[in-house]
């Protein structure tokens, strides 16, 4: 026996070893097989050519101003078309139908990686959420954009844009200036007051802290999401830029901790003392202005409950997209119509016939009589979209433009590249705000203008954004001749994480008589 021991203990490694590679052999091999036919799947569509590992990453690997010149580049490869950053395909879509596959589905609801680098600052909120998670927050944030809700925001909107007026009218003497910070300023103070029912007062003080953690947190959201080598946790804590950015989330949401807390305090003693009779107005105050972070409050008392984080989470998501976006709006709109002295004169002639030369505040009612200045800003929203991209994980495998897209591609709908269409939009190029009567829209592929998204994952926040874009530039255009400076052809655009021109937005204003 003693024999047989040996003859086995000494076949004993070799089974060890065939053992072995037959496991690595039977998990690696389907493996390869998969990956091979994802990169023969992606390698059918049409795009530029890469390098091994790296793919395109190199051609990426630019300024601002010629990343988005590149990617706009790259349409040029057809309706779908493909790079590599690294070992990850991306799908660029520039086509209505094509957008609609996606958009409107309700698989494709993961946001693309490129967003998880909002995590740190907006957590999982409903930007950033996905699954059942991004289902019940949607469920629940839904009612807080009722137009009964926003309507009381209106006298926000006039008491701020009022202040921004008064700012401009010491600028106002014909000489050019940046009109974008004092606009951008604007909608922070409009959007803090909305969101956390506090005024940060960003127009008086533009140096605090918070105002300058915003807009820093940014744009180095923005420069880890352009640059590969930055996106490992380790690789961006080792080149210096990740104690700044833990700086900018320490202001931030100290700030949003400090306005839940306090607004969840008022609620509390608020609804102590209420009667037993009173009604829902009257646990949080009647003559109170709601903002969302108290609205928030109330569904989660009477429906899901909501923590202190996930609060934040919402808030935090508010201020990121609810000021940033309308300022790219309105400063577009007021550069366009600054192009168009005839667009301005109906325009003009619109407000006057809605206000006369009167200097009260704008109210739900003048904004339904707002048509023509709605669709300027739609016009301005359709050449210069506030976000130019979307980006969405595949989960499962999609058929677009006959090319088979496989699961674990990133597909990018460019909005920018959409919106010239000349299939859609004859004439891209030109400001035309009547391609927004009735009668054109209805002729057109309703996946053809996707300012806000569309299709289940649409912003949720779009008509609160068009209030308060319309109350912003007619309050201006009231007040103002405006004078665009910069000609079309010889714009410098950034396309970030907002669509934005580079050198800011130069214009000459003049009081109206």
């Amino acid at each position: 026996m003693a024999w047989l021991r040996n003859d086995v203990l000494s076949f004993l490694p070799d089974l060890i070893t065939y053992t072995t590679l037959t496991l690595v052999v039977a998990i690696v091999l389907p493996w390869l097989i998969r990956r091979q036919r994802k990169i023969w799947l992606i390698e059918q569509i049409p795009g530029p050519k890469g390098l091994p590992i790296l793919g395109n990453a190199l051609d990426v690997n630019v300024e601002p101003r010629e990343l988005f010149k590149k990617i706009c580049g790259f349409c040029d490869f057809g309706n779908v078309a493909r790079i590599w950053l690294g070992q990850v395909p991306y799908c660029l879509v520039s086509e209505a139908a094509n957008a609609e596959v996606i958009l409107s589905s309700q698989k494709h609801l993961d946001k693309s990686r490129d967003y998880n680098f909002l995590h740190p600052w907006l957590g999982s909120g409903l930007l950033t959420s996905t699954g059942s998670k991004w289902h019940s927050r949607r469920k629940l944030l839904t009612p807080a954009f009722h137009f009964k809700i926003l309507e009381d925001f209106v006298e926000v909107f006039n008491n701020q844009s009022n202040k921004m007026v008064q700012k401009l009218q010491q600028k106002a003497d014909g000489k050019p200036f940046d009109i974008f910070p004092f606009v951008t300023l604007c909608t922070l103070d409009i959007i803090c007051e909305t969101a956390m029912g506090c005024n940060i007062n960003a127009q008086d003080n533009s140096d605090s802290d918070y105002v300058k953690a915003v807009y820093r947190i940014g744009a180095l959201v923005q420069l880890r999401q352009a640059r590969p080598w930055l996106q490992p946790n380790i690789l961006f804590r080792l080149s210096g830029y990740a104690k700044e950015h833990d700086a900018c989330l320490k202001i931030l949401h100290k700030y949003s901790c400090d306005a839940i807390r306090s607004r969840r305090r008022e609620y509390l003693e608020m609804k102590q003392k209420k009667d037993a009779a009173s009604d829902k107005e009257d646990v949080i105050g009647k003559k109170k202005r709601l903002a969302f972070l108290d609205l928030l409050l109330e569904y989660s008392e009477q429906q899901t409950a909501l923590s202190d984080n996930d609060l934040r989470e919402e808030v935090d998501t508010f201020m990121f997209e609810g000021h940033d976006t309308t300022a790219a709006a309105i400063n577009w709109s007021l550069y366009l119509i600054g192009c168009y002295p005839e667009i301005q004169a109906r325009v003009d002639e619109e407000l006057q016939s809605i206000f006369g030369d009167s200097d009260r505040p704008v109210t739900m009612d003048d904004l339904r009589e707002m048509k023509y200045t709605e669709n300027c800003i739609k016009e301005a929203l359709r050449l210069f979209p506030s976000v130019p991209f979307l980006g969405r994980d595949l989960k499962e495998e999609v058929v677009i433009d006959n090319y088979r897209i496989p699961a674990g591609t990133t597909v990018m709908v460019v909005i920018y590249c959409l919106h010239r269409d000349p299939a859609q939009f004859p004439n891209p190029e030109v400001f035309d705000p009547d391609r927004f009567l009735p009668e054109n829209v209805s002729k057109r592929h309703p996946y053809a203008y996707i300012p806000f998204s569309a299709g289940p994952r649409n912003c949720i926040g779009q008509k609160f954004a068009l209030m308060e874009e319309k109350i912003l530039l007619s309050n201006i255009l009231r007040k103002f001749r405006v004078e665009s400076v910069t000609r079309q052809e010889d714009l410098l655009i950034l396309g970030e994480l907002i669509l934005r021109p580079e050198n800011g937005n130069t214009l000459k204003l003049t009081p109206r008589a």
